[in-house]
């Protein structure tokens, strides 16, 4: 008997047409500082979508790479002026080792199959001397585990974790890992120190 696999339903695709009217960026001064923006060189976003939140660092890099795996949120990243989209699964980057001095990732970290591969990609594609940040909701907030019960009622596969528990994936001796918690939301700057 033949049997088709069914592809999984990708929330994201289904929101690409609208999201960038109804989610707001971050403020992209603050993401600049924490970001350690301008420098010369390559940005990656991984898990971009859109590239909304990129898109506003333009100026204060040379090249932008959004890296997300559904293709209706790249669709949308592709119409904006200076990034280039490229799908992929966060946990497979498709980059060489030490490619980018700046490498992003904003609300993304609890919808991945895998924290861990996730951040050590992050971490293998990032340049001696480069800086990881990841802005992510405060689990320990009560609105965002409100936020938890209704991401799970809408049957997305979010999986959120401490801003501690974040950190505690760059254990890496050349790894300067700084939290910062602002409202609902926890910063993750990890410099990649150079030897």
């Amino acid at each position: 008997m033949f049997t088709k696999k069914m592809t999984p339903f990708n929330h994201f695709d289904f929101l690409a047409p609208v999201y960038d009217r109804f989610i707001k960026p971050t403020d992209p001064d603050k993401f600049a500082e924490k970001a350690g923006l301008p420098v010369s060189g390559l940005l990656l976003d991984v898990g971009g979508g859109t590239g909304q939140k990129s898109s506003l660092l333009r100026d204060k890099i040379d090249r932008i790479i959004v890296a997300d795996s559904s293709r209706g949120m790249l669709a949308q990243a592709g119409k904006k002026v200076g990034l280039v989209a490229v799908c992929t699964e966060s946990e497979r980057l498709p980059f060489a080792d030490g490619s980018f001095e700046r490498v992003i990732m904003v609300d993304v970290l609890h919808h991945v199959s895998n924290h861990q591969l996730t951040t050590a990609e992050m971490w293998r594609v990032t340049k001696p001397g480069g800086r990881i940040v990841i802005e992510e909701p405060d689990i320990r907030t009560t609105p965002v585990k409100v936020m938890t019960i209704i991401e799970k009622i809408a049957l997305m596969r979010s999986h959120f974790i401490d801003p501690p528990s974040i950190a505690a994936c760059f254990n890496y001796p050349s790894a300067k890992v700084m939290i910062e918690i602002e409202n609902i939301n926890a910063w993750i700057i990890v410099d990649k120190v150079a030897n």
